[in-house]
């Protein structure tokens, strides 16, 4: 493995452990704080136990998200420092709008934990909801970096030097606001999904309230954001049509320029030959899609240069991956809908809860492949149409060491999340079997 494609598996490793991390933190508090206000609500123990437990994961997960955010900082100066030479001045405003709300985050996650009977009841609720709100603005902050590097602006590039740098118009590029919010609902839909998955197969071995319960507030964040995805989704795509037309048409491997561009459905990329076999297609569907007529132009691969085509197989089977999981999210969703308002001897039933821990990885699989469309996609450009990534690479030897590092640390990590996950279910689980 040479230096380069190292440098790349430990930036993609180490995002792909911290945006999980990431995720729960923008999602659970909200998970808590709504827990906490049912029991404010009912005066129903359940929902404060449900709120304690939560609020205990909620810590765990930030705890070990700040380590890991905190990795990826050192890792854009350690491997990519002709990035950060030219980057740093113009988009490093979010990243300090990212840091002031980390530390609200951290302040107001505090007082929740240690604050149960030494605050208001009101005022400890609230302290949770700033959590929330403060975790949310914290992911948008770091997602409005990443979309500067796909739609650069806030400056003027000349002789390979960047002049008049605009912070603010950095900050609030074109490609912040689509990326953002398909990201914050990603975030909820991937939570949502998770928690009720792993609730729902406690509850197939004992029947307790508290999972029931759990079940419920989190299928309500999750379906509300499986619904809401694919109109992000959509609206996320328009942009990439605009600014980055390579990368769409890497991710729908759309070789040829055409009108009436069919929409394609699997497949399998032929990039030598520049087809895709086996794929099922939707003609008209992908320029409707991209710039809502069906007779519209989309731009090929072909109107770029070779070296500067993204991995087309990787970005359309992620992109692919993500869509089809979206649609099944989507489905459950639907169930959980109708269960709710109609047929809700359906939400007892054992295949339901069966299909919900089924679906307990999905939503994370799709954040996934969406940050490598995303980040494949773009490439080989670190900024888009400014600076190519190998032309930023660290000339330090021996990054091969370091991913190994990282990586077997990672897995170290993982293992201890986890046990320290089930201990706390074992706690609750033994509290409330005690009590009958």
């Amino acid at each position: 493995m040479d230096t380069f494609m190292a440098a790349r598996m430990q930036m993609g490793v180490s995002l792909g452990f911290h945006i999980i991390f990431a995720c729960i933190g923008m999602v659970m508090p909200w998970f808590m704080f709504v827990a906490e206000w049912k029991w404010l609500r009912t005066n129903n123990p359940v929902y404060l136990d449900l709120a304690k437990a939560w609020s205990k994961g909620v810590a765990i997960f930030f705890a070990v998200g700040a380590v890991s955010g905190t990795v990826l900082s050192f890792e854009l100066g350690m491997l990519w420092p002709g990035f950060m030479e030219h980057a740093g001045p113009i988009f490093g405003m979010p990243f300090s709008w990212e840091g002031t709300a980390f530390f609200v985050e951290a302040i107001a996650l505090g007082l929740f934990l240690y604050g149960w009977k030494r605050l208001n009841k009101k005022v400890h609720l609230y302290t949770g909801l700033v959590v929330g709100i403060s975790g949310v603005l914290s992911g948008i902050f770091v997602v409005s970096a990443n979309a500067w590097m796909n739609a650069p602006a806030g400056f003027d590039w000349i002789d390979g030097q960047a002049f008049n740098i605009d912070p603010v118009k950095a900050m609030f590029n074109k490609a912040w606001f689509s990326q953002a919010h398909h990201m914050t609902i990603a975030a909820f839909s991937a939570t949502g999904f998770a928690v009720a998955g792993v609730h729902a197969i406690l509850y197939l071995k004992n029947k307790l309230e508290i999972h029931a319960k759990a079940i419920t507030i989190a299928l309500a964040f999750a379906s509300v954001a499986a619904i809401l995805q694919p109109v992000s989704g959509d609206l996320a795509a328009k942009n990439v049509a605009k600014l980055q037309p390579a990368k769409l048409a890497a991710f729908e491997s759309h070789f040829e320029t055409q009108t009436k561009a069919p929409l394609i459905i699997g497949g399998i990329p032929d990039v030598e030959n520049e087809t895709v076999k086996y794929a099922i297609k939707l003609p008209g569907f992908l320029s409707f899609l991209a710039h809502g007529d069906f007779n519209a132009e989309v731009i090929g691969l072909d109107q770029f240069p070779k070296e500067e085509w993204p991995p087309v197989p990787i970005t359309h089977y992620s992109f692919q991956i993500m869509v089809g999981i979206g649609t099944f999210l989507m489905l459950i969703a639907a169930i959980f809908l109708a269960g709710t308002f109609k047929y809700k001897h359906w939400l007892e039933k054992k295949w339901w809860l069966k299909m919900l821990f089924a679906a307990t990885p999905l939503g994370f699989i799709a954040v996934q492949a969406g940050w490598i469309v995303t980040e494949v996609g773009r490439q080989p450009w670190i900024i888009y149409g400014i600076i190519k990534t190998k032309d930023s690479l660290t000339p330090m030897p021996g990054i091969q060491y370091t991913f190994y590092t990282i990586s077997v640390v990672y897995l170290i990590l993982s293992f201890v999340v986890i046990w320290l996950l089930s201990r706390q279910i074992k706690v609750l689980h033994a509290k409330y079997l005690s009590n009958g």
